[in-house]
C-alpha cells in the first residue's frame, strides 16, 4: 500500500476511472499537448470571429461605427462573464474535465449557427447592387443566437482549461512544480498560434472569399478542438469537485455575523480545524491562518451552540474550519489585484475595435495590387506574443533569476506591473499616430478620402507593444490567480481573472458612449464619428493612457499590501 502511495500523486488528483493518478502514466507534459491543442483551436475559432466582427457588423449588417464597436465589446464582455458560471459548475459539481467537454460541444453548435447565418440564403444579410446590406429581425436574431451560444460555450472552457493544464503538475513534487510556470507561458503561446491563423488566413478569407467560409473554418477548428481534448482522456489528472465554493463562502460570512459579539482568542491554534491531515474541503490542502480580516475568524471560534442537536456533527452555518475562513480571505485579498486588470483589458479591447476602424482610414496596399484587411494587423500583436513568450521563458527568466533568486525570475506581481507600464506606451503611440494622420488630412484636405496615403503598417508598433504587455500582465495574472486561489476554487478564481476582460470591454462601451454624448453635445462630429477624418480619436487613446497611469499607481499600492496564501501539507485523499 505504501509503495502504491509513492507511485501516486500527492495532490489528490485521480485518473479517468477516479482512481489515484499514477505519476508515471498520467499528467505532466505528456498530457498537455491535448489540452494545448484544444485551446489553440478554440482560440482560433474565437479570434476568427472577434478580430473582424466590427467590420461584419459595419458592412454586412449596416451598423454605425459606435453601434458596431459597442456590439463587439458587449459580446466580448459576455464571453468573459459566462466563465463565472462554468467555473462554479466545475469547482462544485462537474469537475474541470466534464465542464470543458460539455461546453465545447455547446460552442460547436454556436459556431454552426453562426456559419449558417452568414452563408444560407434567407438567413444571411441581403445586399443591393451598391453593396449596401440589410437584415431582417429574424436574420439578426438568428445571428445573435449563434454569437451568444459561443459566449456560453466559452464560459465553460476559458476558466477551466488553464487550471486543468496546471493540474497536470503535482505541487508536492518540486520537479513538476518548476515545470508548471513554463506551462502558463506555453499555454499563452498556443492561444496566440490560434490567433495568428485567425488574424491572417481567416480575416483574408472573410474579406476576399466570403463570410460563410470565414465562419465555417473556425467551426471546423472547434470540432477538432473537441476531438483533441477527448483524445487525451486516459492521460489526464483530474481534481475532484469540492462542493459549492459559493456555499462555503456564504457559510463563513453567516457564521461570522452570528458570532458578532464573540471574541477571537489570541492563541489562533484554538480556532476550529480538522485534526487529521486532510482538509474538510475535498480536493484542497489546509490553509494556515493569516491575520488580515480577523473579523471572519469569528466563524472558526467554537461555542456550545455549534453542534447539531443530538449528534457530534458541526453546523456548517455556525462553525467553519480555519481553511474555509482562509478561502474567503484569499478571495478578498485577490479583489484589489483583480480590479487593476480592468483598465488593462480596456486597452487590450481596442485592437478589435478602434484600431481596426483607424486602420480602415489608411492605405491598405502592399505593393500595387494586394490589399491587407485592417483587422489583419492584429497578427502583429500575435507575432509579438509568439516572439516574447520564448524570449521571456528562455532568456529573461534565467537572466533575472541570477539577481532576484526567484525561480521564476520576477514574482507574479512584478510581472503584472511591468505589463501595466508597457500598456501605457501602447496608447500613447496609438494616439500619436492618429494625431499625425489627422494633421495630414488637414494639410491636404483629405476629409472625404476613404483611405488617406499613410501606410497602415504605421499601426504595427501599437499592436506589437500591446503584445509585449500581454506576455507580462495576462500570463502573470493567469499564474497568479491559479497559485493564490484555494485548491478547490481554482476554476472560480481563473474565471474571476477573466471577468477583468469582460468589465474591460464593458468599460470600453461605457467610455465610447460617454465621450460620444459629451463630444457631440453642441452639434459637432464628436471624437468617434463615422468619418474619422472629422474626429479626434487620439483624445480617446490618450484618455486610456491617463486612466492606465492612474491604474498603475493604484496597483503598486495594493501589490505592496498583498499577503500570499499559506498552504499546509498536501492532502492525500
Amino acid at each position: 500500500m505504501a509503495e502504491l502511495e509513492d507511485l501516486c500523486t500527492k495532490d489528490g488528483t485521480v485518473d479517468y476511472h477516479n482512481n489515484p493518478a499514477i505519476k508515471s502514466k498520467t499528467g505532466t507534459w505528456k498530457a498537455c499537448p491535448y489540452i494545448l491543442g484544444n485551446e489553440c483551436c478554440e482560440r482560433l475559432a474565437y479570434y476568427g470571429i472577434n478580430t473582424n466582427l466590427v467590420n461584419y457588423l459595419k458592412y454586412q449588417m449596416n451598423e454605425s461605427n459606435v453601434k458596431a464597436v459597442n456590439n463587439v465589446t458587449n459580446w466580448s464582455g459576455t464571453c468573459y462573464v459566462t466563465p463565472l458560471v462554468g467555473a462554479f459548475l466545475a469547482d462544485a459539481y462537474l469537475g474541470r474535465y466534464w465542464t470543458i467537454a460539455t461546453f465545447s460541444i455547446i460552442y460547436v453548435f454556436g459556431m454552426t449557427i453562426l456559419t449558417l447565418s452568414a452563408s444560407v440564403h434567407g438567413l444571411k444579410p441581403s445586399c443591393d447592387e451598391k453593396n449596401i446590406c440589410h437584415t431582417s429581425g429574424f436574420q439578426t436574431g438568428f445571428f445573435l443566437m449563434g454569437l451568444y451560444l459561443i459566449a456560453v460555450g466559452t464560459g465553460g472552457i476559458k476558466p477551466c482549461v488553464s487550471s486543468f493544464g496546471a493540474d497536470q503538475f503535482d505541487d508536492s513534487d518540486e520537479t513538476e512544480k518548476k515545470k508548471k510556470s513554463s506551462f502558463f507561458n506555453w499555454f499563452y503561446f498556443s492561444i496566440n498560434i490560434g490567433a495568428l491563423v485567425a488574424s491572417t488566413v481567416l480575416v483574408w478569407i472573410q474579406t476576399n472569399v466570403g463570410w460563410g467560409w470565414g465562419f465555417g473554418i473556425p467551426a471546423v477548428a472547434m470540432a477538432i478542438a473537441v476531438l483533441s481534448f477527448f483524445s487525451g482522456t486516459k492521460l489526464y489528472r483530474n481534481q475532484m469537485p469540492g462542493g459549492s465554493p459559493i456555499t462555503r463562502i456564504c457559510q463563513v460570512i453567516v457564521a461570522s455575523f452570528r458570532k458578532f459579539k464573540v471574541d477571537v482568542p489570541k492563541d489562533k491554534s484554538l480556532l476550529y480545524e480538522r485534526e487529521d491531515e486532510e482538509s474538510a474541503v475535498i480536493g484542497s490542502r489546509k490553509l494556515d491562518h493569516t491575520h488580515q480580516f480577523s473579523f471572519f475568524d469569528k466563524a472558526a471560534v467554537e461555542t456550545q451552540k455549534d453542534s447539531i442537536k443530538g449528534s457530534e456533527l458541526v453546523n456548517a452555518w455556525r462553525l467553519c474550519t480555519v481553511t474555509q475562513v482562509e478561502e474567503l480571505k484569499s478571495i478578498i485579498r485577490l479583489l484589489p489585484i483583480w480590479a487593476t486588470g480592468i483598465i488593462f483589458s480596456t486597452v487590450y479591447s481596442q485592437m478589435g475595435t478602434l484600431f481596426v476602424l483607424q486602420g480602415n482610414t489608411m492605405d491598405l496596399h502592399i505593393g500595387k495590387s494586394f490589399e491587407i484587411p485592417s483587422a489583419s494587423l492584429s497578427l502583429f500583436d500575435t507575432i509579438s506574443v509568439i516572439f516574447w513568450v520564448p524570449v521571456y521563458d528562455r532568456i529573461i527568466v534565467p537572466f533575472v533569476r541570477k539577481f532576484t533568486g526567484n525561480k521564476n525570475g520576477f514574482t507574479q506581481l512584478q510581472r503584472i506591473a511591468i505589463g501595466l507600464v508597457i500598456s501605457i506606451f501602447a496608447m500613447l503611440v496609438a494616439g500619436t499616430l492618429e494625431l499625425i494622420r489627422l494633421r495630414i488630412v488637414k494639410q491636404h484636405n483629405y476629409y472625404e478620402l476613404k483611405h488617406i496615403p499613410v501606410s497602415i503598417f504605421w499601426q504595427v508598433p501599437q499592436y506589437f507593444i500591446i503584445g509585449c504587455a500581454e506576455v507580462f500582465t495576462f500570463i502573470g495574472q493567469l499564474e497568479f490567480f491559479y497559485e493564490q486561489a484555494p485548491d478547490a476554487m481554482r476554476s472560480l478564481c481563473s474565471a474571476l481573472s477573466l471577468t477583468t476582460a469582460a468589465l474591460g470591454n464593458y468599460l470600453s462601451t461605457l467610455l465610447v458612449n460617454l465621450v460620444t454624448d459629451l463630444s457631440t453635445r453642441h452639434g459637432g462630429p464628436g471624437w468617434i464619428p463615422d468619418n474619422l477624418n472629422y474626429g479626434h480619436l487620439h483624445y480617446f487613446f490618450w484618455l486610456l493612457a491617463i486612466l492606465s497611469l492612474i491604474n498603475l499607481g493604484f496597483y503598486l499600492l495594493v501589490a505592496k499590501w498583498y499577503t500570499c496564501k499559506k498552504a499546509l501539507a498536501p492532502s492525500n485523499n
